[in-house]
């Protein structure tokens, strides 16, 4: 269905008039191969694939530009094949023409020069049709726009309604609670003590409520929406207020049995009803499950909500801008100009739509995001990605979405903070229940482990 008069045409006309003659300007007498290696999965790997064909079928066709799908790999791999190429490591591949990159990727190819700035094939009018904070994250800090948003996510909260229903009947919450991380961890003690009083005669069993698969992407928005940093100059700010504050909720939770220790996507635990709450990417809509199969393996229906991100008290509304784009590698202006042509079809609004939509992912173009928002069909059938789509584009209207800082060691910091949480998560657990196990109480074994966890964590980082 489309939405707006597509620009395809306007595109090929532009390509007629100006490839006559012109070696740098491919045309069906001039045709040029494009690669691309990408990380699309599942369902968005298929409609990928579909539209480059479709592409090649229509548009590149009047063009003279075939699209090749060379390598389909996950993020690390394809960041591991590339850095490869690029030191032209005995075996590596040919670099790509395109690449589906995160911005701290990109950046590596960047810094070497090696990424076309895409404001010298797209002109202002045409950017501005993006949402500005997509473009502005392309930048990766600086001026030039080396990384061109085709599909994006964001973080939500995914909640099994079937469960919480249940809960909340014998204790008289609401779904209100869960707003903010302070209200999620007061529910979530709850939680544990009821689902602990369901078997008596085993102590200590409940079950956790809520889980966010990445703790310092919580971390980080919990700062953002209190208006303070936790990153200057490239490093963390862990010596303040507002972290304590964080971690008097979150770590006392993880301790306490209410919030999960994991370090996988939450729709595992959504799949088994060990979480019943899940702060990720919306993205992983299409991964949460029409069913929880327990431990003993009994199965129930479930409804999934899709909820918006939560704030802390106090706080301004904030969520975090997630996901990649499509990097072009430099190379003769012939391949520079192919590749802009294709990533201007696949980004003006009918084609972006029809990605986004069948897949999870919110457009990117303005024009989309206010065809969803008033109500246009979102094409995929799974009930999960209409109800997230719904909630995440509804939040560009009371939410500001935070670009992650770039600089070389980000993702380094990312994966030291998530790893040393989770060690001493499971550590202090363990030296948790043994203390109740004594005959301590919750509050007593909490404040033995609370004694030294903050500076122990701190000094990790010192």
């Amino acid at each position: 269905m489309r939405i707006i008069k597509s620009v395809t045409v306007l595109l090929i006309l532009a390509v007629l008039l100006t490839s006559c003659g012109n070696p740098d300007i491919p045309s069906p007498k001039n045709p040029v191969s494009l690669t691309i290696w990408h990380t699309y999965v599942e369902q968005m790997g298929d409609e990928f694939l579909a539209l480059v064909d479709e592409f090649n079928r229509t548009a590149g066709a009047d063009a003279g530009i075939v699209i090749d799908i060379a390598s389909v790999s996950n993020a690390d791999e394809l960041k591991a094949r590339l850095i490869d190429a690029v030191n032209e490591v005995p075996g590596a591949p040919t670099l790509p023409d395109m690449a589906v990159l995160y911005p701290q990727v990109a950046l590596l190819l960047a810094q070497q020069q090696l990424l076309l700035d895409f404001s010298e094939y797209f002109t202002e009018k045409e950017l501005e049709t993006f949402v500005p904070t997509l473009i502005e994250e392309g930048k990766l800090g600086g001026d030039k726009l080396y990384l061109m948003p085709v599909a994006k996510s964001t973080e939500v909260l995914y909640l099994n309604r079937t469960v919480f229903n249940r809960f909340t009947a014998a204790t008289g919450d609401d779904i209100s609670k869960l707003s903010n991380l302070e209200d999620i961890a007061v529910l979530a003690e709850k939680y544990y003590e009821w689902t602990d009083a369901q078997t008596p005669d085993v102590q200590n069993d409940g079950k956790a409520f809520y889980y966010s698969d990445n703790p310092f992407n919580l971390t980080a928005i919990w700062f953002e929406q209190l208006g303070v940093d936790l990153i200057k100059n490239e490093k963390l700010e862990l010596q303040s207020e507002a972290f304590e504050r964080f971690w008097n909720v979150y770590y006392q939770s993880l301790i306490r049995g209410g919030f999960a220790i994991f370090t996988k996507y939450g729709n595992y635990l959504a799949m088994t009803g060990d979480a019943v709450c899940i702060s990720s990417t919306s993205a992983g809509a299409i991964f949460y499950p029409d069913s929880v199969t327990y431990a003993d393996n009994t199965k129930e229906d479930a409804e999934f909500e899709v909820l918006p991100y939560h704030v802390v008290e106090g706080g301004e509304n904030v969520v975090m801008q997630r996901g990649g784009g499509i990097c072009v590698l430099k190379s003769e202006p012939k391949i520079e100009y192919a590749a802009s042509f294709f990533l201007k079809w696949l980004t003006e609004t009918d084609v972006n739509y029809r990605f986004g939509t069948s897949t999870g992912y919110m457009p990117v173009n303005t024009a989309s995001l206010e065809h969803i928002r008033g109500g246009g069909e979102i094409l995929s059938d799974n009930e999960k990605i209409q109800k997230m789509l719904t909630t995440a584009v509804a939040m560009q209207d009371s939410y500001r979405f935070y670009i992650p800082p770039v600089f070389d060691s980000y993702d380094a910091i990312i994966s030291e903070y998530n790893k040393v949480v989770n060690d001493m998560a499971k550590q202090d657990r363990e030296r948790y229940l043994r203390l109740i196990r004594s005959g301590e109480t919750p509050e007593n074994a909490w404040s033995v482990i609370s004694e030294d966890a903050l500076e122990r964590f701190q000094q990790s980082f010192s």
